[in-house]
């Protein structure tokens, strides 16, 4: 199962949206860095594999968070 990922970035209006990748639009824009990401985490978190990417004002990656059971990489 792949990972869902949501991405916290600035608009151009000077909003943070939240948007999931591959998603046409914002899933929510809000008036400040903090409200998007915690409606980021809410999103993520609904999710059995969830990652947040929260950007900075430039729209580099500032964090990472991942959410859920990470899948094992190698058979035990």
């Amino acid at each position: 199962m792949p990972r869902i990922k949501y991405h916290v970035t600035p608009t151009r209006d000077g909003d943070w949206r939240v948007k999931r990748t591959g998603a046409q639009r914002a899933d929510s824009v809000h008036d400040n860095k903090d409200n998007a990401v915690g409606r980021g985490r809410e999103l993520a978190k609904q999710h059995e594999l969830g990652q947040l990417i929260i950007h900075k004002k430039d729209r580099t990656i500032q964090k990472e968070h991942t959410y859920g059971k990470d899948p094992r990489k190698y058979p035990s």
